[in-house]
């Protein structure tokens, strides 16, 4: 699966690793992801998705609706 955030669309960066010699070798920055239910209150049931940190405090101040459409995610994410 790809380490990917479901909602904002975050995804790994590549980077410089510098040593102390300052011999520069690429990584990666993976985003903090984590798998987390939100609970729909108009359907009544959970929805359990792959999102970074930041999506879980946007959609904790907006709610789930607000914040797919402040990130421009589609809301087929949403279906059962």
């Amino acid at each position: 699966m790809a380490r990917k955030c479901m909602v904002s669309g975050k995804k790994p960066n590549v980077a410089n690793a510098v040593s102390h010699s300052h011999v520069k070798t690429k990584r990666r920055q993976e985003p903090n992801l984590q798998w987390k239910r939100f609970f729909l209150e108009d359907e009544n049931r959970w929805v359990r998705l792959r999102v970074s940190a930041k999506v879980i405090k946007t959609i904790s101040r907006y709610g789930l609706r607000d914040a797919l459409k402040r990130y421009g995610a589609s809301e087929s994410l949403l279906k059962p």
